[in-house]
């Protein structure tokens, strides 16, 4: 069992100021007491949503209706990928209507129960009106009665609660109707997630985290302040660039060591771009937990 000052140790050197250096990291120090899989089962904050610790991410370099999954996988690829994630017990999609990852969702939900998953997907909307729009399309799209989770996508400004006031009305309309269970945001600024921080509407949050610091918000140490706040608050936290958008692709185990490792994130979401990666990525998750 890690003794508390190795604990706190540990704490000090993967939050520090700027960014992990890894191969000074007391690897055996940061391990955790038991070992944790990718189908754990978690609940993100206060929300009551279950889902499995490694969320199947769609969106790989997503831009313009399309991603490295989809561009590379084709609708039946990026569902058979899916479907064999659930076939090992994980039970969260992360798709978004800028990966144009929705009819690849919709072609896994073929051959699996609608309960079994958990979904998360994204709008670009600001008003009301765009908002309704989006919900009720990508029900459609996806072919589903109801979306889990509903993100306002890659906010930027500290005033983003101003400018996308329409659109969080219509989420909390939906949250209220059943459509939606829960709402929240990604943020792609230190200053849009400290604004997510305060903000009583963020019942669940994507947040850039990395040991590195790469295509994140801030270095970690000044992130994980951050979503310390919002663990306080009950927000369900996710993490995403676990490895900084493929710059650690070569420092899985480094990378997973450290996002395990953090408390304040309640799951992570990694885009697997085949089977091979996704089994790797299910065989890593506990190898990396503990350290003999």
């Amino acid at each position: 069992m890690m003794k508390r000052r190795d604990f706190l140790k540990c704490g000090m050197m993967a939050g520090g100021v700027a960014a992990v250096h890894l191969d000074r990291m007391p690897r055996p120090l940061c391990a955790a007491e038991k070992k944790m899989y990718a189908q754990d089962i978690v609940t993100l904050g206060s929300t009551g949503i279950k889902v499995s610790r490694l969320a199947q991410g769609t969106g790989t370099r997503g831009y313009a209706k399309s991603s490295n999954q989809t561009r590379k996988l084709g609708i039946k690829g990026v569902a058979e990928l899916l479907r064999t994630g659930v076939d090992q017990g994980l039970t969260f999609w992360d798709c978004a209507d800028s990966y144009g990852s929705h009819p690849h969702v919709r072609e896994a939900l073929a051959a699996v129960k609608r309960e079994k998953v958990v979904i998360m997907t994204k709008s670009w909307a600001d008003t009301e009106i765009q908002m309704k729009a989006d919900i009720d399309r990508f029900r459609k799209e996806l072919n589903t009665d109801y979306i889990d989770i509903c993100l306002l996508h890659c906010m930027m400004d500290a005033d983003w609660p101003q400018k996308k006031q329409g659109a969080m009305a219509a989420l909390t309309e939906a949250k209220a109707k059943g459509i939606v269970r829960a709402h929240g945001v990604s943020c792609h600024t230190l200053a849009a997630l400290q604004t997510a921080a305060a903000t009583d509407w963020v019942e669940v949050d994507l947040a850039r985290l990395n040991p590195i610091g790469a295509h994140m918000d801030a270095d970690p140490a000044t992130v994980l302040g951050v979503l310390k706040q919002m663990k306080a608050k009950g927000k369900g936290i996710i993490g995403m660039k676990i490895l900084g958008q493929g710059e650690m692709r070569n420092r899985v185990d480094e990378a997973l060591q450290y996002a395990l490792a953090r408390s304040e994130l309640d799951c992570f979401s990694i885009g697997a771009e085949n089977v091979s990666e996704l089994q790797d990525l299910i065989k890593r998750i506990p190898e990396a937990s503990v350290r003999a």
